[in-house]
Formats: C-alpha cells, sequence, structure tokens
C-alpha cells in the first residue's frame, strides 16, 4: 500500500491548490492572468459591471485554472468541469449588496467612496436634491395661493361692507367737524326750492362741512325743517352741522348787491338768485333776458350762456347791465378755451350735458367721450341717441325735484331736448355750464365707453363701461345702492 499522507501533508495540498489571493470584487485588468483559450466568459457581479460602465474598461473575473469563475465556499475548492453561473452570481450578488449597503452608511459621513460608487451617489443625492426644489416650490405657489386668495376675498369683503364693518369695530370717521375748527370764508347760495338735501351737498362743496350728508343728518337727528330764504351766505370752512345751520338761519351773513351763481343752474333758477342778491324786482331780470340778440346770442334762449360765477356789483346797476356781465364772461371763457365761434351753441350744449351727468373732474372728460361716442354712430337705433336722464328731466320740467331718477312720461314725452326720443343733440343748452365742463366738451378724453351710471350718490363713484351687459351690471349695483340709502336722491 502506499504510504498514507499524514495530515500536516494533506493540508499543505491543500492550500497549495489555492488560487493566488486577489483584490476584493475580483482583480485589476491589468493583474489578471488570461483565460484559457475557448473558455466560456464568465458573467461579471453587479459591482465590475457598475465599474465598467464607470471607467470604460471590462475587467475579467477570477477563474480556476480550468477557466471556470470560482464560487464562494466554506470548504475545499474543488474543480469544477463546467462554469458554476449560478453560484458565482450568488456569491458575487452577495459582495456587491454588502459593498452598496457599506457605501451608503458611509457616505453620510465621509466622501471616501469608490469612483464608480461616488458618481452614482452624486446622481442620486442630485435627483434628490432636484426633487426637493420642485417640491419647495410647489409648496410655495400652494402657499401664495392660499394667501393671494384670503387677501383677494379680505379686500372685496372691506370693498363691499367697508362701512358697516368700520361701524362695527368703531373705527367709523366722523361725518362732522368737531367745534371751534372753523376758519377762513366761504360763500353759500341757496335757490327756491333747495331743501335741507341740497343745500347738504352745496355745504360740502363750498368746503364748510365735512361729508356731504352731514348737515341732512343733523337734520334728520335733531327733527328741524326750517324754511330756507334764498340768497347768498358768508360762512366758514371746517364749521359744525349745528353752526353752519345757524349761519344760514342769521340774515346778517345774508350779502347784498352779490349774487353766487353755481354750475349747473338753469336761468330759470338764476333769475331769483340775481333779484335777491343784488335787490332789483324778479320781473326786471325776465324782461331783461327776453331777446337774446340783445347781448349776441344767436339762440332762442340764453340757456347755458350765463357764466357761474359769484358776481358783486355797485348800487343802481340795472337788471340788463348784469345780464351783459354774465354773456360777456361766458363768450370770455368760450374764448380762452379755444372753441370757435361757429362751435359756441353746440360745445355749450354738450358742456351743459356734463355738468349736470358728472360728478369728478376725471369724470368731465369721461361724459364726454361716451357723448361723442354715441354721436358718431349717427341715426343707429341703439347708439345714436345720447339717452342722457338729464335732457329728459329738462324738457320735462323735472330737472330740480331733488332726484337723480327720471319719471316714465319725462323719459317718453316727445319735447326737442329728450335724447331719449330724439336721436343726435338736444335743440340747445339745459344748464349754464363752467369752465371745466366746456374744456370737457371741446376736448374728450380717448375711450371706448358707450354707457355710465353713478352706483353710490354718497361718493359720487361713477362707473364707465362699453357693453350694455357690463351697464346692466352697473345699474344693478346703483339699485343696491338706492335700496340701502332711501333718502340719499335716488
Amino acid at each position: 500500500m502506499p504510504d498514507t499522507p499524514s495530515n500536516d501533508d494533506q493540508f499543505a495540498d491543500l492550500f497549495s491548490k489555492l488560487p493566488t489571493p486577489t483584490e476584493r470584487g475580483g482583480v485589476h485588468p491589468e493583474s489578471e492572468p488570461p483565460t484559457s483559450a475557448g473558455a466560456p466568459s464568465a458573467p461579471l457581479s453587479r459591482r465590475a459591471a457598475r465599474q465598467a460602465a464607470t471607467t470604460g474598461t471590462t475587467p475579467t473575473v477570477s477563474s480556476s485554472p480550468s477557466g471556470a469563475p470560482l464560487a464562494a465556499s466554506a470548504g475545499p475548492v474543488s474543480a469544477p468541469t463546467a462554469p458554476v453561473a449560478t453560484g458565482a452570481a450568488t456569491a458575487d450578488s452577495g459582495v456587491a449588496e454588502t459593498s452598496r449597503s457599506t457605501m451608503t452608511i458611509d457616505a453620510l459621513f465621509t466622501d471616501e467612496t469608490h469612483p464608480g460608487e461616488k458618481h452614482l451617489v452624486d446622481e442620486r443625492h442630485e435627483r434628490d436634491r432636484r426633487k426637493g426644489r420642485i417640491a419647495g416650490w410647489v409648496i410655495l405657489l400652494v402657499v401664495l395661493a392660499i394667501v393671494g386668495g384670503i387677501a383677494a376675498g379680505g379686500l372685496w369683503v372691506w370693498n363691499t361692507y367697508e362701512e358697516p364693518i368700520r361701524d362695527l369695530f368703531g373705527w367709523s370717521e366722523p361725518k362732522d367737524y368737531e367745534a371751534g375748527m372753523a376758519e377762513g370764508e366761504a360763500l353759500v347760495t341757496i335757490v327756491s326750492g333747495d331743501t335741507g338735501a341740497t343745500i347738504s351737498e352745496h355745504l360740502y362743496e363750498a368746503g364748510v362741512t365735512k361729508t356731504s350728508g352731514a348737515f341732512y343728518d343733523h337734520l334728520i337727528s335733531t327733527g328741524q325743517n326750517p324754511t330756507f330764504v334764498p340768497g347768498v351766505f358768508t360762512l366758514q370752512q371746517q364749521m359744525t352741522s349745528a353752526a353752519a345751520l345757524e349761519a344760514l338761519m342769521d340774515p346778517a351773513n345774508k350779502q347784498e348787491n352779490t349774487a353766487q351763481l353755481r354750475e349747473g343752474l338753469t336761468v330759470e333758477n338764476t333769475l331769483p338768485l340775481l333779484a335777491d342778491g343784488i335787490g332789483l324786482p324778479i320781473e326786471d331780470f325776465q324782461a331783461a333776458v327776453a331777446d337774446p340778440s340783445d347781448y349776441g346770442v344767436d339762440a332762442d334762449s340764453l340757456e347755458g350762456w350765463l357764466f357761474p360765477a359769484t358776481y358783486t356789483f355797485d348800487p343802481g346797476v340795472t337788471a340788463e347791465e348784469v345780464i351783459q356781465a354774465l354773456v360777456d364772461k361766458t363768450v370770455s371763457v368760450l374764448d380762452t378755451v379755444g372753441v370757435p365761434a361757429d362751435r359756441r351753441g353746440e360745445i355749450l350744449t354738450i358742456a351743459s350735458i356734463i355738468e349736470r351727468e358728472a360728478r369728478f373732474e376725471d369724470d368731465f372728460y369721461k361724459v364726454s367721450r361716451v357723448i361723442q361716442n354715441r354721436l358718431d354712430e349717427g341715426n343707429d337705433e341703439t347708439y345714436g341717441k345720447l339717452q342722457m336722464d338729464s335732457t329728459a328731466q329738462y324738457g320735462y320740467g323735472e330737472m330740480h325735484d331733488g332726484t337723480v331718477s327720471s319719471s316714465q312720461e319725462a323719459l317718453e314725452d316727445d319735447n326737442p331736448w329728450n335724447t331719449y326720443v330724439h336721436a343726435g343733440l338736444p335743440v340747445g343748452p339745459i344748464a349754464n355750464p363752467g369752465e371745466l365742463a366746456i374744456d370737457a366738451a371741446l376736448n374728450p378724453v380717448d375711450g371706448p365707453w358707450l354707457y355710465f351710471v353713478t352706483v353710490n350718490l354718497d361718493t359720487g363713484e361713477t362707473e364707465f363701461t362699453e357693453t350694455y351687459a357690463e351697464h346692466q351690471q352697473a345699474i344693478e349695483k346703483w339699485t343696491a345702492w338706492c335700496e340701502d340709502n332711501p333718502d340719499s336722491g335716488c
């Protein structure tokens, strides 16, 4: 029998058959021994594949002398005659997964990663950062949308219910000046037919009271209904409503030989003011205006030609001299604004409508544009007619009834001033316009508007619109405001 090898010999033989140790995860290409010719290529491990993708080279998997890939085993290594692909893949996968787990955890604290692994980590981190930035922008946009919605809703609520909110929290501004603030001088004209509501407006326009309704509210709250005497009264600015009422009731404050004519008055309203202020019989003034040609005016009436201003005359002046002074002032303003002589009647007619319809300076030029836009439509049944309430009211004789609304009778009455019935301009002026209205009539601002309506008579807020549908929406606002303010002149 052959000699039986000792245990030491058996272990020596075993270790002699083991392959040369290589780097973990496979040898580098430059140290890889060539594989046997014709031997099948071993499948790459996941890590080796990643390394190949990163470096651009293809490492060779360590193999046994027979060319088969080595399989991880706890026991002696045998030399199989065929590649053990399943075992090799399983073994390498375990090494790769362990390496990847180690890389991920270590990367949290160090930057010591394999170049291929670092590339993958950087890509993954970049994707995470990109997703984070996108998520951040989405969150920001959502927050801005919510905040914007809240702000828009709050603004709508404030604009719609500002006055009730102010009253609820005690934020309302006082409607009247405080006692002791009065200073300076203000002239206030009262005409025949003026009421507490209209006088309240005049006091506010003259700077006497703080708000347009303060004086009227004072009369209502104190239950007073005094009789007002027509004339020009000297008051102060920034008075309380109570002090203003007391001053209007004092005959000593009524001016002599002075007449104050405000914009928008008619000849019928003007003559009593002249008679009361100057101290001449009203019949004298009625006779003085009978023939416009006496003053160089080619018209059937002096409507629109008695310029609104404050006039003071010497004692002994005649009614004809007073009327001539008013007509001369109108001609002077027309020339100053640049109105051609052959267009005086036309411009005064347009200006008189503007004077009666507009509330604020900017609105004068917008109303002028609406008039021009509608006139430009010619005889169109919808737009060719101006449809101005002031013209219907003038022709029917209800211009100064204390309201802005027209009766159905006035709208349908067939008179030459009614622009609801007749297309184009009325036959002549409907009031005495001031310089601003005359300038606006000659120089309308650019704009597409065909309609307008004052939606708040207290503030004078007016909406100008291009379409009939928009105009109807504005009318609904005005109607709602009038329902909430039944005593405000609607």
